[in-house]
């Protein structure tokens, strides 16, 4: 319990409250009274002595203030001390209600603190999202906006005085308006002039001023008094001079909009030039629409099997032949890149023009890096001649038109950014030096475009003709009847409204009443006078003071929003973007499900080959042909040459039989037979074997290159390049032509070879007669079939095989019998029979009653002579076996006479020198240029897409090409759909 009388704690509650009240005594804890420090332990519930105890003398004591307070009774002898100690407790008393009240402001201000939040928050959610229309300000805006300086900005805008100056006089505004409400209120009828009112309203709806109204309640009593008095010609005059002025002050702002316009692009592209770190380089090399184009670009080669159809939105461009599709297309894009022609047909094929902003006004084809600078007269009639010489190669033979894309590219400062495909113009008639089928492509192509459900139709419709005339109109109404994504331009308006003997007929066309068509907006523009010669500028400069002194823009019958091209390349803008983002991410969903589509094909049918598209699979066969080329190289010398010298004999043999080696050993004298022989064969060396020995050459080459890719086949390789290696070696091979040099060196070494008759050492000898061997038993052989198949089966053959022969075989089977009795009785005979033997043999045989020919007969001497010389060669052949040593003495010995072993003998050295330098040459020379032809026809096949399609074929090559072009198509919109957002 405290104790009222202990003056120290007194002391020490005093110096608390005083604390508590503001005023700082710095007083210690421990110098309290222990009562005071019980007193702070107990009642601040911290044990830390030096946290300050004034919060829990404060509790302490305003408890104490809510009990009855009863006064003390003083001790005996006190005095006044208990008057000074209930004082002492009325200011404790007023200092605990002080610090409750502290405490009911502080809890005040955080409650009204935290309902003004709540509040703000409300009405910050009651404002409408503005964010959404982020894309409308260009990225550089956005950075040039955080490096301005506003002071300085503010400093270089003009003073209110100057902008005041500008504006009109809304106070005579007014009262003109006054004037135009109490007239119509009248009911005074205007004809014509309330009609021009009304167009007067849109024009100022246009501009955006508001129409002002006399706030004067009194100013406008008295202007109707005064209008009352008015008479007709007044109020016509009146009238007159209002409209004057509205356009005046329309014009005046016109003007400032296109200073400002012209200013801003010229800061633009001051901006976009800028290349600090890069940044803008980057952005102007992939933009957004840059990002959009090569998807349509990959969408246009590519083959939809899965029904993966082209949805993706793009601005068709349509119209009548020489409507005015082209130069609108020009006035977009702010440049004369397009050829022209007076009446004939100029756009031969679809030409996708892919417009964006940029820091120089350039121009670009998909498939080329050069760059068309179309501020130079030069380079855009380049531009114009490479756009019409890829047109009339894109039309096949017989064709008149053609469906392949032109892909260009247009960047400039202030260009809108869209997507637009120009269509060849639609015919109604074939004229002369067209295709017949002409009209129908025409048709064909333009629908095909126009089906694209998200694709913006731009209609151009030639206003200096009739509009009954018009085809495009029923084309378009038929692709899109509701008109959802149509808009209609009215070109060559200035002819128009000088020839229309009504221009209310033009109000009609753009208000959609003329045609039976719908569109989601009308324009009508100039593209100027006519000459092929016009810049864009005065192009511009021409449709401006056109459209601002025409009778349609005064009237009321055409908008300020409906007029120029400058709009119309506005509203075709923003309804592209607008179509873009409500429809990419369902045609991202579509390709990502053909994807899955497709791999789940592959998986299913190819599961351990890799996705090799044809480009991949092309080069994997370049490969492995220049490997089976290269390995020709590693060939061993001595296989080509006896390769060369077996092809060699295979196809001289015949030759050297029947035109050297039988006439000269037939003559049966030796001198003779070498004369003969060296005369022969000086002849053949001269004109044929040069010849035949580099065929040889040149087949064995080709074989052994198709040995090559047989034996790499075998291993594992794939039978889908089979067509390719094929086509490039038959190619190869065409363009391979062999060194003709080498043949007048080739037949010096072929002359000298045979020219050689010493055969040095026996086991020349003994090659030689064992070549003679072999070349004899082949022709024997050869023979016996002949005669075998003259005289048909033998009487075993008959009853083993139940055969006869025939009546032909039975005269030649006589006659043979009858020349072999002949050749038993004159084992010396001569090649040739006698007339007087050929009449005994016929006789005989007549005798046996076998009538014969004379003619068969000699026939069949031929080949029983034949037989029986090369039977009588093969014995001389085993007699010369030991004839080596009389050849080496030059003895002179009728029987071991070896001439003909000495002529194989040059001929089969012959055919080893012939082999051995076709060799070197082979491998020196004619290999590498074949490997050379090989590389060269690889590389044409390559860069020719149609042959390659061609040659390597199959569904798991189109399944692979189907995968790599969805798979990228959905990667190039997902990273463009990342950028779409990131713009917004």
């Amino acid at each position: 319990m405290l104790r009222v009388g202990d003056k120290a704690a007194c002391m020490a509650c005093r110096n608390l409250v005083s604390t508590n009240m503001g005023v700082r005594f710095r007083v210690p804890l421990q110098k309290l009274h222990p009562l005071s420090r019980a007193i702070h332990h107990r009642y601040s519930g911290n044990s830390n002595p030096q946290r300050p105890p004034h919060r829990a003398a404060a509790r302490y004591f305003s408890s104490m203030s809510r009990l009855p307070m009863r006064p003390p009774k003083p001790p005996p002898g006190s005095g006044g001390r208990g008057h000074q100690q209930q004082r002492n407790f009325w200011a404790i008393r007023l200092a605990a209600r002080l610090l409750k009240l502290r405490y009911i402001l502080l809890g005040s201000a955080v409650g009204g603190g935290y309902t003004a939040k709540k509040t703000y928050e409300e009405w910050k959610d009651m404002l409408p999202d503005f964010s959404e229309y982020n894309w409308v300000i260009p990225d550089f805006v956005r950075e040039l906006s955080n490096q301005i300086d506003l002071d300085k900005l503010t400093k270089a805008l003009p003073e209110i005085e100057e902008i005041v100056k500008l504006l009109p006089d809304f106070d005579k505004i007014g009262e003109n308006f006054s004037f135009l409400k109490s007239l119509l209120s009248s009911g005074v009828s205007l004809g014509s002039e309330v009609k021009g009112a009304s167009g007067l309203h849109l024009l100022l709806e246009t501009t955006g001023d508001p129409p002002l109204k006399a706030t004067d309640s009194s100013a406008e009593a008295k202007q109707d008094a005064n209008d009352k008095q008015y008479k007709k010609p007044s109020d016509k005059e009146k009238f007159d001079q209002l409209q004057e002025e509205l356009l005046r002050t329309q014009l005046k702002y016109q003007r400032m909009l296109e200073r400002l316009e012209k200013e801003n692009k010229e800061l633009r592209k001051v901006v976009l030039q800028k290349d600090d770190k890069g940044i803008h380089q980057r952005k102007v090399k992939k933009s957004l629409i840059d990002l959009y184009s090569e998807v349509l670009d990959i969408l246009s080669d590519y083959d939809a099997n899965y029904n993966t159809q082209d949805h993706l939105p793009r601005v068709v461009v349509v119209g009548d032949q020489s409507a005015g599709k082209t130069s609108v297309l020009e006035m977009i894009a702010q440049a004369r890149i397009f050829p022209r022609g007076s009446g004939e047909m100029m756009t031969r094929s679809p030409v996708k023009v892919t417009l964006s902003e940029g820091p120089h006004h350039v121009a670009m084809f998909k498939d080329s890096g050069r760059e068309f600078d179309l501020t130079k007269e030069d380079d855009l009639a380049a531009l114009r001649h490479e756009i019409e010489l890829r047109m009339r190669k894109s039309v096949k033979a017989g064709q008149t038109v053609s469906c392949e894309t032109i892909s260009l590219s247009v960047k400039g400062p202030g260009i809108q950014r869209m997507v637009l495909v120009d269509l060849p113009g639609v015919i109604s008639t074939v004229t002369a030096g067209m295709a017949a089928d002409t009209k129908d492509t025409i048709f064909s192509i333009s629908r095909a475009y126009m089906q694209n459900p998200n694709a913006i139709i731009l209609c151009i419709q030639d206003g200096s003709v009739d509009a009954e005339r018009s085809i495009v109109t029923d084309l378009v109404s038929q692709m899109d009847p509701q008109g959802k994504r149509t808009i209609f331009v009215l070109t060559k308006v200035d002819l128009a409204e000088k020839n229309l003997a009504s221009p209310n007929r033009i109000q009609q066309i753009v208000e959609g009443k003329l045609f039976p068509m719908k569109a989601l907006g009308y324009f009508a523009v100039v593209t100027g006078k006519g000459s092929s010669g016009e810049s864009i500028d005065s192009i511009k400069d021409y449709e401006e003071d056109f459209f601002q002194n025409s009778r349609l823009l005064k009237d009321g019958m055409l908008k300020a929003h409906q007029v120029t091209t400058k709009n119309l390349s506005l509203a075709v803008s923003d309804c592209f973007w607008k179509m873009v983002r409500e429809s990419v991410e369902q045609q991202a969903d579509v390709f990502k499900a053909s994807r899955f589509n497709l791999e789940t094909e592959w998986k299913n049918n190819y599961p351990r080959l890799r996705e090799l598209d044809r480009n991949e699979l092309f080069e994997k066969a370049k490969n492995e042909i220049l490997d089976e080329v290269i390995s020709l190289s590693q060939v061993t010398p001595q296989h080509w040459e006896a390769i060369l010298q077996k092809k060699m004999w295979e196809r001289v043999s015949t030759h050297v039989i029947e035109n050297i080696y039988l006439p000269a050993a037939q003559t049966m004298d030796s001198g003779t037979f070498n004369t003969t022989v060296d005369i022969k064969l000086k002849q053949w060396t001269d004109k044929q074997l040069p010849y035949k020995a580099l065929e040889v050459a040149w087949e064995t080459l080709q074989e052994e290159f198709a040995r090559f890719m047989a034996e790499y086949k075998g291993k594992d390789q794939d039978d889908i390049f089979d067509k390719l290696k094929e086509a490039v070696k038959d190619e190869s091979i065409k363009r391979h032509k062999w060194n003709e040099r080498a043949m007048d060196s080739l037949r010096v070494i072929q002359h000298n070879a045979l020219e050689d008759r010493s055969i040095t050492d026996k086991p020349q000898w003994d090659a030689a007669i064992m070549f003679m061997e072999e070349t004899l038993h082949s022709r024997l052989k050869d023979t016996d079939s002949v005669i075998r198949d003259m005289v048909g089966p033998g009487w075993t053959q008959r009853w083993m095989n139940w055969t006869s022969r025939t009546p032909d075989q039975h005269v030649r089977n006589e006659t043979k019998n009858e020349l072999e009795r002949l050749l038993k009785l004159h084992d010396e005979h001569t090649a040739y029979l006698a007339n007087d033997e050929v009449t005994t043999v016929r006789k005989n045989l007549e005798a046996r009653s076998v009538l014969v020919d004379p003619v068969l007969i000699k026939d069949t001497w031929h080949q029983l002579y034949r037989r029986h010389f090369l039977q009588k060669a093969l014995s001389h052949c085993n007699l010369c076996k030991r004839g080596f040593y009389y050849y080496q003495r030059h003895f002179v010995d009728s029987e071991l006479e070896c001439n003909d072993v000495v002529l194989f003998w040059r001929i089969q050295r012959m055919l080893v020198i012939t082999g051995n330098t076709l060799r070197q040459q082979l491998t020196n020379t004619e290999v590498r240029r074949l490997e050379k032809n090989v590389k060269e026809v690889l590389e044409d096949f390559g860069e020719d897409q149609e042959k390659k399609t061609h040659l390597i074929t199959g569904r798991r090559v189109q399944l692979a090409e189907d995968l790599k072009k969805v798979r990228e198509i959905q990667e190039k919109l997902e990273a463009f759909i990342e950028a779409l957002h990131k713009e917004k």
